[in-house]
């Protein structure tokens, strides 16, 4: 994030005032902060309190069955998922759907559980059309695509696997299934959905593989807002699905998707950056506010939602007029917290050149002083060099493999011995690997929330 970026702009007040050097705090704390885990949630055995809640039950219910008032009108029974040899009727919203309980038990799911608890002799929901199961929370449409997954033959199953599969369907399937502890069925979904997003034929993100337009070399430009919102909604959903089920490899697909859409648009940096906050995705974190930190100008929401300098700024736009990112007062403070950090870090990197130890046979055949000291100077020289200080003072990943790229260049130097030449190359590698590891950890202080 360069001084000169920061300059383009006038704020009208300190509060919308855009990140620069020149405004950062005095101090900022160097305390890493503890490594931040993907959240995760815990699926337990089915208990009597999930069951309640699958019912619509609350502590405060006066009664044995729980009373959910249905919408408007009487309910309709469902076109094609009412079977007349049904013996289970749900109510979503104000459909009526009567289905088979041997379907709705299979994968040891909360209807399975449910149907299995004592009844003492009371009538129970689920009976009749006048006494439903209300399932609260779901959508009709959702739900008629679960039921969809439980009923469909085999080849209709092999549609999931097509070009133009119905990817809204699958995520149907797997939200709903989550939800009511279809296991096997929620795995199903999601490496359907992994498998389809990771087709090379696949239209949804066709367009994350298009060239970048750039206002400057190497600076992203704001896509239009139609576009971005055409699949910021869509890549939200998938993320979120893929961290609640804990699905590793849809969110490992998710993530690089991500990572790679950050070069297309500055607001998909933005939306990384925001999930990463909203999720604690660790694996997110850095890149995103490292692509936001170098590629923009931001400006903080006040108070009042609204970008104060920028009076045609909507709710949710995350670009305003100027071409500026709007972000929160937390992620500002994170992304001065990670400029102070990394800027530090090189500073103590480049008066302190990276360790490492003498080759045996250095110490046998090589005077190790000379070894030494060809090591400090080439330091000296390559930390100070044109291909080093073209680049921002903040980026200390990109500054370590400019000098990585030098060393390949000086590898025959004299007066070092051939086997601590290839050790300081491994240390210089390992200390990239290091800092891309620890990248998140420059964003967020002890005692920040994630």
């Amino acid at each position: 994030m360069d001084q000169d970026q920061y300059l383009n702009s006038e704020p009208e007040s300190h509060e919308d005032m855009p990140i620069s050097p020149l405004n950062s705090p005095d101090s900022v704390p160097t305390t890493s902060g503890a490594g931040v885990m993907s959240r995760k949630r815990a699926r337990t055995s089915t208990t009597s309190d999930e069951i309640e809640e699958m019912l619509g039950c609350g502590e405060e219910s006066s009664s044995q069955q729980c009373i959910v008032k249905p919408e408007t009108g009487f309910p309709k029974r469902d076109d094609s998922y009412y079977f007349e040899d049904g013996s289970f009727v749900l109510q979503v919203e104000n459909t009526l759907f009567n289905v088979h309980r041997t379907i709705l038990s299979k994968d040891s799911s909360l209807f399975s559980s449910m149907f299995q608890l004592p009844q003492g002799g009371n009538d129970v929901d689920g009976r009749s059309d006048d006494h439903p199961l209300l399932l609260p929370g779901d959508r009709v449409e959702e739900f008629k695509d679960f039921l969809w997954a439980l009923y469909a033959l085999p080849h209709e199953l092999m549609s999931i696997h097509a070009p133009k599969a119905d990817l809204t369907r699958l995520v149907d399937i797997a939200r709903v299934s989550f939800k009511y502890h279809f296991k096997s069925l929620e795995t199903w979904a999601l490496d359907a959905i992994n498998e389809h997003v990771n087709r090379k034929d696949s239209s949804i993100f066709a367009f994350s593989s298009a060239s970048p337009t750039t206002s400057a070399p190497g600076v992203a430009t704001p896509i239009s807002r139609a576009a971005f919102h055409a699949n910021g909604a869509q890549l939200s959903q998938l993320v979120r699905l893929a961290q609640l089920c804990e699905h590793e490899r849809l969110l490992a697909t998710m993530v690089a998707l991500l990572k790679r859409m950050m070069t297309q648009g500055i607001q998909y940096a933005h939306l990384a950056m925001t999930l990463a906050d909203e999720l604690d995705l660790r694996v997110l974190r850095g890149v995103a506010y490292l692509e936001v930190m170098q590629k923009a100008v931001v400006v903080v929401r006040n108070g009042r939602g609204q970008a104060g300098v920028d009076k045609d700024a909507e709710e949710d736009d995350v670009v305003d007029s100027e071409g500026r990112l709007i972000v929160s007062p937390e992620q500002r403070l994170r992304l001065l917290t990670g400029y102070y950090r990394l800027t530090q870090a090189w500073e103590k990197l480049r008066t302190s050149p990276i360790p490492f130890d003498h080759a045996p046979s250095c110490g046998a055949t090589w005077h190790q002083h000379g070894c030494t000291q060809s090591w400090l100077d080439f330091w000296k020289e390559k930390t100070k060099g044109d291909t080093v200080l073209q680049l921002s003072l903040s980026d200390l990943l990109g500054r370590l493999r400019a000098i990585a790229k030098e060393f390949d260049r000086w590898g025959s130097a004299t007066y070092m011995h051939h086997d601590c030449r290839m050790t300081a190359r491994r240390v210089i590698q390992e200390k990239i690997r290091n800092v891309e590891e620890s990248l998140p950890d420059f964003f967020i202080e002890e005692g920040m929330q994630g």
